[in-house]
């Protein structure tokens, strides 16, 4: 008897999560176990409307697995938006990873899925997918960042705060007075969270170890699993209180100097092997571009 997609409750299982399909969403429960990515295990589970997903890809993956991919459709889902495109393909809440040998049942959940979605690629007028929930905090490099719901609070780490930033002092920001957030992953080198503020019409005034408004990463601090969730909860309050996001201002240009310093400090990590040959390069001719 072929199998046929009930109205709800049909469940893909695969490594480090299981979808289960209903009527109007797909309900992404991720395990917990030691070999699941932080992130996911951070998220618990998901449910994503049929109305967020754009479209449906079933791929070859590695090592003997097959991907089945939900494309999500852009600005639907806060999560996304603050990620940037900067989350690796292993750490990607819409990927689900499956045993070659389930292929079959794996294509069979696409088509059924597919047939399901209106294949709307456009841009959402308004979040779709619900935002990792308030309070949260995590620690960065240079301080402590804090969530609860209606502000968003920086305070400052004597061992790690530049001076600027002491001066300045620790710092409380009203959802209402923010525009939007900027996220750079932690895996990256200058990662960070930067606050973009109403009041400065989103310029991003400084490098983010000198804004008040940001706090920096650093190896073991700013996790993309507490970090991200942080930075997708308070964008999408800035987004329900109405506060959409303001054009970007370029920043102003750095001092020669400023380059070259970061130039040979990006070369000490390279050579210590904790910035790969390629991202070497790459942030090299970002910095050089901004000369």
């Amino acid at each position: 008897m072929p199998h046929t997609m009930s109205r709800m409750g049909d469940v893909l299982a695969g490594f480090h999560a299981a979808w289960e399909f209903e009527s109007d969403s797909v309900l992404i429960r991720f395990e917990r176990g030691i070999r699941t990515p932080k992130l996911f295990q951070a998220l618990g589970e998901r449910r994503v409307p049929l109305e967020a997903i754009a479209g449906v890809t079933l791929t070859q993956g590695k090592r003997g697995t097959v991907v089945l991919h939900a494309v999500p459709r852009p600005g639907a889902d806060p999560l996304m938006e603050a990620a940037a495109g900067q989350l690796k393909e292993t750490s990607d809440p819409y990927r689900l990873v499956l045993p070659a040998d389930r292929e079959s049942l794996a294509e069979y959940y696409a088509d059924e899925l597919r047939a399901r979605l209106t294949g709307d690629d456009t841009p959402a007028e308004g979040f779709l997918v619900a935002p990792p929930e308030a309070p949260r905090q995590f620690k960065a490099y240079d301080g402590k960042a804090s969530f609860d719901g209606k502000a968003v609070s920086f305070r400052w780490f004597w061992t790690g705060a530049s001076s600027a930033k002491w001066k300045a002092g620790d710092q409380s920001f009203p959802v209402a007075g923010l525009s939007g957030v900027e996220w750079r992953s932690p895996e990256l080198f200058e990662g960070h969270l930067r606050l973009l503020r109403r009041e400065t019409n989103g310029a991003r005034p400084g490098q983010p170890d000198q804004d008040p408004a940001a706090v920096v990463f650093g190896l073991g601090y700013g996790p993309v699993h507490e970090s991200l969730p942080f930075a997708a909860a308070v964008l999408a309050a800035v987004r329900a209180a109405g506060a959409g996001p303001l054009a970007s201002v370029p920043g102003p240009r750095r001092d020669p100097a400023d380059i070259a310093e970061r130039i040979r400090h990006l070369g000490e990590l390279h050579e210590a092997g904790l910035v790969t040959d390629e991202e070497f390069s790459t942030k090299k001719a970002e910095l050089l571009a901004e000369l």
